[in-house]
């Protein structure tokens, strides 16, 4: 068995080499804060659900269900990769998401259809039944950011003995037909230019703890500054659109800039 200490250490070592080749392959570096925040983000993961990662049978499992038609006519493919665990004899295929663990209790609904479509995709290749599907979200909750702001020990004990990132989905095989078409009929509305970004009043909208949608979603939509909407959004006010603008002129501190210039010069010292 292997002891914690050792399994941080690995897998510090394997973010390292492995950030190095995304930094080499991408031409990117991360600020040491941001890089700092990915690694122990990982090993909470492990922390939290050291039982589960060690009972693993098969990593990223790719998942492919070709040929299939839209509503229009057009040919496409669904892909997807998961984990599954066989234990007890049970099977129970896993979805591993960077979302908070809040938002996806309260929107369950919003996973069920990749999570089905999953589930049966491995089914059908491996002739097998699947006891269960979960999704593991693996982003920080509100109480963990402010427990390892404070940097109070207890607090931080108590956030990482409450937080239950896995989050189990429903799996109705009766569904599979309906979020198929409904997958085509977004492939449609893709290939015809038809797909637009929701309403500047759904953006303002309330989800979860009187927080918007803009916060839960569009703070991690890596397109949001090319968004009509949410550049909408970001202009309805003074301070709002201070914030906005000031994005493309921000930085950070001095200490900061100077880090990412000599991330990217060493880079390209390398090249």
């Amino acid at each position: 068995m292997v002891k914690d200490e050792e399994m941080l250490k690995f897998i510090e070592e394997a973010f390292e080499e492995n950030y190095e080749l995304l930094r080499l392959e991408g031409g990117h570096s991360l600020s040491p804060f941001v890089k700092d925040l990915a690694l122990r983000q990982v090993q909470l993961y492990w922390k939290k659900l050291k039982s589960l990662a060690e009972n693993v049978s098969e990593t990223e499992v790719k998942l492919t269900l070709p040929l299939q038609k839209t509503p229009k006519g057009r040919t496409y493919t669904i892909q997807g990769v998961v984990d599954v665990v066989k234990e007890d004899d049970k099977t129970i295929l896993y979805d591993i998401k960077t979302h908070d663990v809040d938002f996806v209790r309260c929107h369950k609904e919003d996973y069920e259809g990749q999570l089905n479509i999953y589930a049966h995709i491995w089914q059908t290749i491996h002739g097998q039944t699947l006891d269960e599907t979960s999704i593991i979200a693996t982003g920080q909750t509100e109480e963990l950011r402010r427990a390892f702001q404070s940097r109070d020990p207890k607090r931080i004990e108590k956030a990482l003995e409450e937080w239950m990132p896995e989050v189990p989905i429903e799996f109705s095989p009766e569904k599979i037909d309906r979020i198929i078409q409904s997958f085509g009929e977004v492939v449609d509305m893709i290939e015809e230019h038809n797909f637009t970004s929701p309403p500047v009043a759904k953006l303002m909208s309330k989800v979860r703890d009187n927080k918007l949608f803009v916060d839960h979603v569009c703070r991690n939509c890596d397109v949001r500054f090319s968004c009509d909407s949410y550049k909408e959004y970001s202009l309805t006010s003074m301070q709002t659109r201070k914030n906005f603008l000031s994005y493309y002129d921000d930085y950070g501190t001095e200490h900061e800039r100077a880090e990412i210039l000599d991330a990217n010069l060493e880079e390209e010292d390398e090249v």
